[in-house]
């Protein structure tokens, strides 16, 4: 049975390397790995880091590319790889345009579709844009969902999605970072080499939406300069995403603001690091949200809504918007009340056990048994 996996962006990539990696170590598959390199360098670290070699790489990344350009790269280069792979299944994983592309031109060669991290929904179209609706248009396109929660499986089968093809597995991600956090490491970057993790609070802060973009990202900004300057135990660092609309903001209101590290982006072994040692978490990033609570890490999310409620109906997330005094009052309520740190820092995380990409591996093995046989 020949499986092909295919990604593009660094977040796919943290998240379908384990289970390259369990495809390559299963007898009676044969896997062949595709990115299309919708990232490029960030992409290249996490193959890096997995020591993953792709069997094809699209290499479709061009300065200031649109999504439309990137759709239509991805469909037009997966198209020989699949007349040239013939793959029983395509695994595709969560909402990128790669995985919306990726699934859409596997269709079209009447190839089976497994959608890892199924299932998650914001129910407005426009937010997370486009990740909401390549997450739906997906669904549609897919034989196999590999949903990560109870919840996830419910919102499929609201969508009339058959329940004898969606599979419950927890989020692929937990079995990464904890491949990764277990290794002994010591930080390589000039400021993070400088705090003391251990006398100091440090708030680690990622923020790069496009939904985000302008006033709201001077909202969170605004409120996390607050906190810097009120609280002198406080460290925050923020690996500033290279997007330049979000470095200009970030500058124009966090430059020179005292203890407020404004850092490049980091390699992932590094930033699971970070995340591991801080107090806890700024976000509107979506994995984030399902790591921070596997290393009982709060996590306030920066955005209007989220299609990972679990997160926050477990107490590991909080919903903090995008008003300033809002995400003020509720970061300064983790640094003030032990009791409701701790009652977030001590939450169970509902996104697994690190176990996902084994039962994931476990079903597409059951089916191909089972074409097999049929046969």
């Amino acid at each position: 049975m020949k499986v092909m996996t295919v990604f593009g962006t660094r977040p796919e990539a943290i998240k379908m390397a384990p289970l390259v990696k369990a495809l390559n170590e299963t007898e009676g598959i044969e896997s062949v790995l595709c990115v299309t390199a919708q990232h490029r360098e960030m992409l290249d670290q996490v193959l890096e880091l997995f020591q993953l070699v792709p069997d094809y790489d699209l290499n479709i990344m061009k300065p200031n590319q649109t999504i439309s350009q990137i759709t239509s790269n991805v469909l037009v280069g997966l198209e020989e790889v699949l007349k040239k792979e013939k793959p029983d299944v395509v695994l595709v994983h969560g909402d990128t345009t790669t995985t919306f592309a990726a699934g859409l031109a596997s269709f079209y060669q009447q190839i089976k579709v497994g959608h890892v991290e199924a299932g998650l929904r914001t129910y407005d179209k426009y937010s997370p844009y486009p990740e909401e609706m390549n997450r739906v248009l997906t669904g549609h396109l897919a034989d196999f969902h590999f949903a990560p929660t109870e919840r996830n499986k419910n919102n499929l089968l609201r969508e009339s999605i058959n329940e004898n093809i969606i599979y419950i597995t927890g989020n692929t991600v937990i079995d990464a970072l904890l491949e990764v956090v277990e290794k002994p490491y010591e930080f390589e970057d000039e400021t993070l080499k400088k705090i003391n993790f251990e006398q100091r609070r440090v708030i680690t802060v990622t923020c790069h939406r496009r939904e985000n973009l302008g006033e709201n990202m001077e909202n969170i900004f605004g409120a996390i300069r607050r906190l810097a300057e009120e609280f002198d135990d406080v460290e925050i660092i923020y690996p500033m995403h290279m997007n330049p609309k979000v470095r200009e903001t970030a500058n124009k209101i966090l430059n020179g603001v005292p203890r407020v590290h404004l850092i490049d982006p980091l390699q992932y072994q590094p930033f699971v690091n970070l995340m591991a040692k801080s107090f806890f978490i700024i976000t509107d990033s979506g994995g984030m949200q399902e790591e921070a609570p596997a290393l009982g890490k709060p996590v306030l999310v920066v955005r209007k809504e989220t299609e990972r409620p679990e997160a926050v109906e477990a107490g590991t997330a909080k919903l903090a918007g995008i008003d300033l005094e809002t995400i003020y009052a509720m970061s300064k309520e983790l640094l003030v009340n032990q009791a409701a740190y701790d009652e977030m820092a001590h939450a169970v995380n509902p996104y697994g056990d690190g176990h996902a990409c084994e039962r994931i591996v476990k079903a597409i093995k059951a089916y191909g048994e089972k074409s097999t046989n049929s046969n």
